[in-house]
């Protein structure tokens, strides 16, 4: 592992592992209905998503106080939730990428804005908990782009962040990973367009989560 470029990969998972933006947006829209606030575009609920739940909400919603945005979060957390633990649609070629870097012995991580609840679901229906040594999520720490996360993640493995590539779909990756000091990964068939994902200064860009090999 000496040899190799990095020792560690931290992947974002909503938007870079799985195809989640569908049920995300339909599950914020049918919260903010409940609560008969003005509805967001499509757009716009899609750019708040790698934010912690409620930072996404107070984004969205910036006069709210803090009361109305905890109901929008809790309606959203019902909604998530309501279909059961449905395995995660995984985007194409994702477990084999994330199966053969783990076989090849990098260190595999998750720094991402979903609930403790949610990624522990999604790992389990996913099968793909046994492949990631650490993860963290943005109720347990600070909100993306903080890189309280990252920071978290090199202390628990021993690592600087020279050692590690962050591997995500919006510019709250790619800044996290900046402000740390951190090279990046931007992946185009995700949350954020290419055009903002290139303002951001990625170490790389790929078209397919299994281009990440050529990188690392």
């Amino acid at each position: 592992m000496n040899n190799r470029k990095y020792q560690l990969i931290v992947f974002d998972w909503d938007g870079t592992i799985i195809d989640s933006q569908a049920h995300i947006i339909q599950s914020m829209q049918r919260a903010i209905a409940e609560e008969a606030l003005h509805m967001p575009t499509t757009d716009e609920i899609r750019h708040i998503i790698g934010l912690s739940l409620n930072g996404a909400i107070a984004t969205l919603f910036p006069g709210a106080d803090g009361a109305t945005v905890e109901r929008v979060a809790q309606h959203y957390r019902e909604h998530f939730f309501s279909a059961g633990e449905q395995p995660s649609e995984l985007f194409d070629h994702a477990a084999d990428t994330i199966q053969d870097l783990h076989a090849r012995g990098y260190y595999l991580a998750v720094a991402t804005g979903k609930g403790r609840q949610g990624l522990d679901i999604a790992l389990r229906t996913t099968g793909l908990r046994r492949f990631f040594h650490i993860t963290r999520c943005a109720d347990e720490t600070r909100s993306k782009p903080d890189p309280m996360m990252l920071d978290e993640i090199l202390t628990d493995l021993d690592l600087s962040a020279g050692d590690a590539i962050m591997v995500g779909d919006t510019s709250y990756d790619l800044d996290m990973a900046s402000n740390i000091g951190m090279d990046s990964v931007a992946v185009s068939y995700g949350m954020h367009d290419v055009e903002l994902l290139q303002s951001r200064n990625p170490t790389y860009l790929i078209h397919s989560i299994d281009q990440i090999s050529q990188h690392v």
